[in-house]
């Protein structure tokens, strides 16, 4: 399965900021490339959430002033 869905379910950060990182994440994969889009049949929106729910990909969020 591409998504882990029990740690999307169990996921109790804020929600925003996991779409955000998923986003940029895809934009990364779309551009650099990333092995696991083979495993995953090339769909790169859900390789990137994988990532980031498995921790393969950690995040973090700059506070602009």
């Amino acid at each position: 399965m591409i998504l882990p869905l029990e740690r999307l379910i169990a996921y109790d950060g804020n929600v925003y900021e996991l779409t955000c990182a998923a986003i940029r994440r895809a934009a990364q994969i779309t551009l650099a490339g990333d092995e696991d889009i083979t495993e995953n049949e090339g769909k790169v929106v859900s390789t990137a959430l994988k990532q980031i729910l498995t921790k393969k990909v950690e995040y973090r969020i700059d506070q602009q002033s």
